[in-house]
């Protein structure tokens, strides 16, 4: 990060902390008089004496309709303890509310009331088999009942779980609307009411996480005498007694580290941005766990006890500091345990910072999923820091990372049948998180290296009535499960597992995947248990492995309910995920190369031969090349090629003369080529841009039977500086200078850019598979919207990359759904006004390069502030100029619709949720144009095709020639532009459409009457005044005498 970019980075930091910050003075008067309130009806609530839990439940039912939140398992009848009330020991306000100034994230912000329980209730054997937390639920319900009675029509009291663990309800207490009696809903405050138990209540030993606090009588217990372990139950428990103690930690940190505050705030906001929280369903990892681990952090953790981080580091640097932890320690396989000498953490699945002053695993509510879900988004976090990329601060802070169908590249719902046990498992963890722990654990196994993370969640719990026990409010019982995919291993077919040799271990695998596993031979010999995927445009190996393993370990009823998020992407682009499916056409352009180097007979000798078209960048839509393809590349689109020959003082020093000289050159290819071909290939020499001197006019394309078409130019590098030499001449007439620069631009496109773009685009599909099939579906996309024709596929392309190269703040898609809707994202909110386009394709680009190209950018708004000539910038490192794909268009009227269009399908692509369509974003409206020409069917399909061209004269045969790569409709839409494009702008998709869009061009509106106005007009009365306007009906009538039976009817819309 340079120091421009780092103070820039810095100011906006002290920005969002200053915005961050709410101020209280508004609300504080109203809030702490709701707190008073409530404080002096719980200090009012009268005790209650002991009780039997029967009576005790039946009493608060009976009459105050209020039932006990016991967790599962209930206690039952025959207990030997009893439940009482008592006034509490004490009540404070803890959290943000205290710690001023807290933040604000949108959501109602809770005031935490913690009322700690008297001795007289507890008992100190209460830490065993669930009895404190069921005289908890008892006292829990009393304090309800004490609220409703006296906050009548003044609150709405109801129950909700602390943190989603079923152990530990809590009453939250919100403002009644139809009451305006110290009424705080203005304030988007509510209050809960947690409980907590004094420090001392239980010894910190009894509860370590080795230690069994459930001791649960069964076969194996009784046999053996002892009890497994329950680090969930225990430091459940111990939360109970430390929030006081945790409390004083955080002021300590605060008072002695002056950016403290800072970082908590910072962590606050990163974690929220990614959907994390302190609650169980939302990774078990908030602003909470946050703040004690940057304050523990600050006080040991490193070599010989020593801090890990000082005292001293900004807040910026505490943040990098705690990411940097979080991303390079892995806390399951090597636990962190801070004063606690001695103690030793035994093997656990899950992360373990383990605070030995206060005996509680800091990460109890994490589970394996979320834990690395945590490091996975710290290690981006840390990398994009690392890059110091334009739009760091919005890629950390600013961009909500929650959106499922970007974040992750496949998601999936899993319903699972409601649960009706009464019991819980050893370590007291619900239904919905054993059935967690087991889908992840099946998804991690099966899918292995194909999925660099598996992260697996219910819905959070509503709160519910206090007159309703939980389970009987309905709930989401079904989980969702996103993957992170490796892109380079997702999508093989062919899984090898052990030698059959390894009895154990083949025995293993064939349990796991039951009858899919096969044993095979392969060529060397070995005999391998074998898993075989099928592939297909329906389903992809990652959807088949994960509806086997489902089936297999969760059962046919659960595998039957689960429902892969966005598959019918995948069918949309033929072949997608197929490495094959460019082998044709780059064999054959290998075979080009070397027939045209093996000539013997040129005047010059070959120095490069590149590729310049989107067929060898594995971008094309008509891709492949059998027959079909054959047909739709020559009569639509030959493959681009550039010749370039040694240099030599016989070529002519016009630019002029150049082109002839270019003539003659392609000839004798095409006559080499023709007489050493053994494969029957033919040449022709064509002729292009006849009207423009100084513009390459000679093409040489070469067709391989039954294969691909290339069309050749030659590309003479002492062009370019013959035209540059000619423009920098002051005597030169200002229509020949705009011919020059014409030229000149047309040549860097052509010769230089297509070729550097087309080698650039190749090396990053072989580093990103999942690119090319990316860029397709985007093109189809821009297609179907009647775009083909103002957004170049240059742009298209450039687009796409830039979500796979800068896929900040996610790392870099494995799947075509996700690298499609964040293609679409990222154009819905590119403010292409006022930003350029920068797109590092080879990770070369400094922080000069990028300053560079912002300012040409902005040279290029100051020069042309309408925009009339630069639309769009778009600037890569190997096109710093930044107008090659976009001089020539779109419009600023086209852009801003190519802009809604994306929108709107992020739009539609939100609203369907887990439901999305792929369909769906690909239909296109006619009903924003002011005209339609709809096209002849016999001339929009391909019927035109080479296996239909049959020929009952010999003579006539010659005409397959001629005909090729002459599109009708597409000739058709040329010709409008030229004669009709000032007046009106015409939307075709190029790759068949039937449809030809108008939109009339706002500047031939009504106007006052003047010679030469360059179109048909007719006269317009208005307001009395004589003016003009287009003449529509005339127009429409040239167009459909022009078009003839190409056009089958006009729509006025």
């Amino acid at each position: 990060m340079t120091a421009a970019s780092e103070i820039m980075f810095r100011l906006q930091v002290d920005e969002l902390l200053a915005k961050c910050r709410r101020k209280y003075e508004r609300r504080t008067t109203r809030i702490e008089a709701v707190l008073r309130r409530v404080i002096s009806i719980i200090d009012a609530i009268p005790d209650q004496e002991a009780r039997t839990v029967v009576d005790a439940e039946q009493r608060l039912k009976k009459l105050h309709g209020v039932r006990i939140p016991f967790p599962v398992p209930r206690p039952s009848k025959n207990v030997n303890y009893l439940l009482s009330y008592s006034k509490p020991a004490d009540i404070n306000a803890v959290g943000d509310y205290v710690q001023h100034p807290a933040i604000w994230a949108g959501d109602p912000l809770s005031i935490d009331l913690v009322v700690t329980m008297p001795l007289s209730v507890l008992q100190a054997k209460d830490y065993l088999d669930y009895r404190y937390f069921y005289k908890r639920a008892y006292y829990l319900a009393c304090l309800a009942c004490g609220v409703q009675i006296a906050g009548d029509r003044e609150f709405v009291v109801e129950y909700a779980y602390q943190n989603d663990n079923e152990l530990q309800p809590v009453l939250l207490i919100s403002p009644n609307a139809t009451s305006v009696k110290d009424d705080f809903s203005p304030s988007k405050y509510q209050i809960r009411i947690l409980l907590a138990a004094s420090p001392d209540l239980f010894p910190i030993a009894k509860t370590f996480p080795d230690k069994a606090c459930i001791r649960t009588k069964n076969a194996k217990s009784l046999a053996t005498g002892e009890f497994p372990p329950t680090p969930f139950y225990n430091a459940s428990l111990r939360s109970e007694c430390c929030s006081r103690s945790y409390e004083k930690l955080l002021h300590s940190a605060s008072t002695h580290a002056e950016a403290f505050g800072d970082a908590c705030i910072l962590g606050k906001v990163w974690l929220q941005q990614r959907g994390f929280g302190t609650g169980m369903r939302k990774g078990g990892f908030g602003s909470f766990e946050w703040a004690c681990m940057l304050a523990l952090l600050m006080k040991g953790g490193g070599l010989k006890g020593k801090p890990i981080l000082s005292k001293g580091y900004s807040s910026i640097q505490l943040l990098k500091a705690v990411l940097q932890f979080l991303a390079t320690r892995d806390l399951i396989a090597n636990p962190l345990v801070l004063h606690a000498a001695g103690f030793i953490v035994s093997q656990s699945l899950n992360p373990v910072l383990f605070d030995g002053l206060r005996g509680i695993n800091l990460l109890y509510k994490m589970t394996a999923s979320s834990y690395q879900m945590l490091r996975h988004e710290a290690s981006i976090s840390i990398r994009a820091m690392n890059a110091a990329l334009p739009g760091l601060f919005e890629d950390i802070f600013i961009k909500r990372v929650t959106e499922m169908l970007l974040r992750f590249d496949s998601v999936l719902t899993i319903s699972f049948p409601e649960s009706s046990t009464t019991t819980r498992a050893q370590d007291a963890l619900d239904d919905r998180s054993r059935r967690s722990q087991l889908v992840y654990d099946v998804l991690s196994k099966g899918l292995s290296d194909r999925a660099n993370l598996v992260y697996s969640w219910f819905p959070e719990d509503n709160p519910w009535p206090t007159a309703l026990v939980a389970r009987s409010q309905g709930r989401s019982n079904t989980m969702v499960v996103g993957l992170i995919l490796n892109a380079e291993q997702a999508y093989r077919t062919v899984d090898y597992g052990p030698s059959s040799e390894d009895k154990v271990a083949a025995a293993q695998y064939r349990q796991f995947w039951g009858e899919k596993a096969e044993l095979r031979r392969f060529r060397d010999g070995s005999l391998l248990e074998t898993l075989i995927w099928t592939a297909n445009s329906n389903t992809t190996a990652i959807e088949q492995i994960v509806k086997h393993v489902i089936r297999c370990h969760c059962g046919k009823d659960t595998a039957q309910s689960l429902h892969m998020v966005g598959g019918t992407f995948q069918s949309l682009i033929p072949d997608a995920s197929s490495s094959s499916l460019w082998s044709p056409i780059t064999n054959t352009f290998e075979r080009l190369e070397k027939n045209i180097r093996g000539l013997k007979g040129l005047p010059l000798q070959i120095r490069q031969i590149s590729a310049a078209s989107s067929h060898l960048r594995y971008a094309s839509l008509t891709a492949g090349l059998g027959r079909a393809a054959v047909k739709e590349s020559r009569t639509r689109r030959l493959v681009d090629v550039c010749v370039q020959f040694e240099g030599s003082a016989r070529w002519p020093n016009d630019v002029a003369a150049v082109q002839r000289t270019k003539i003659a050159i392609l000839l004798k290819i095409g006559e080499l080529l023709e007489q050493s071909s053994t494969e029957g290939l033919s040449t022709r020499v064509g002729l292009e841009n006849e009207d423009v001197k100084l513009v390459n006019i000679a093409f040489l394309d070469v067709f391989y039977p039954q294969e691909a078409a290339f069309r050749l130019r030659i590309h003479h590098e002492r062009e370019l500086s013959l035209l540059e030499t000619a423009l920098r001449d002051k005597t030169t007439e200002i229509g020949r200078r705009e011919d020059i620069a014409f030229a000149t631009a047309v040549f860097k496109r052509n010769f230089i850019q297509s070729p550097l773009h087309t080698r650039a685009v190749h090396t990053l599909c072989t580093r990103f598979p999942l690119l090319s099939p990316s860029m397709r579906l985007a093109k189809k996309w821009r297609d179907c919207h009647s775009l083909s024709g103002h957004v170049s596929d240059e742009l298209m392309e450039l687009l796409t990359i830039h979500v796979f190269v800068t896929p900040y703040p996610w790392q870099a898609p494995a799947s075509l759904a996700t690298a499609f809707l964040r293609t679409l994202t990222f154009i819905s909110k590119w403010e292409w006004q006022t930003e350029p386009l920068i797109v590092d394709c080879s990770g070369s680009m400094g922080s000069e390069d990028i300053d560079k190209i912002k300012l040409r950018f902005e040279a290029w708004r100051k020069i042309d502030p309408a925009m009339n000539r630069v639309v769009i910038f778009a600037a890569s490192n190997n096109d710093p100029d930044g107008i090659t794909w976009t001089e020539s268009g779109p419009a600023k009227v086209v852009a801003t619709r190519f802009i809604g269009l994306a929108r709107a399908a992020c739009r539609l692509a939100t609203d369907q949720g887990f439901d999305i369509q792929a369909e769906s974003l690909f239909a296109s409206s006619t009903a924003h144009y002011d005209f339609v020409l709809h096209l002849n069917p016999q001339f929009v399909d391909d019927s035109r095709g080479l296996e239909q061209n049959k020929f009952l004269f010999k003579n006539l045969q010659v005409q397959e020639i001629e005909d090729l790569n002459s599109n009708p409709v597409s000739l058709f839409i040329d010709e409008l532009k030229a004669l009709f494009g000032n007046n009106v702008l015409f939307f075709h998709d190029e790759l068949g459409g039937s449809l030809v869009g108008g939109i009339w061009n706002p500047q031939t509106g009504a106007r006052r009457w003047k010679a030469n106005t360059g179109y048909s007009t007719t006269p317009l009365i208005e307001e009395g005044q004589e003016k003009i306007v287009i003449n529509k009906h005339g127009t429409l009538n040239d167009i459909a005498r022009l078009g003839r039976d190409l056009i089958s009817r006009i729509e006025l819309m």
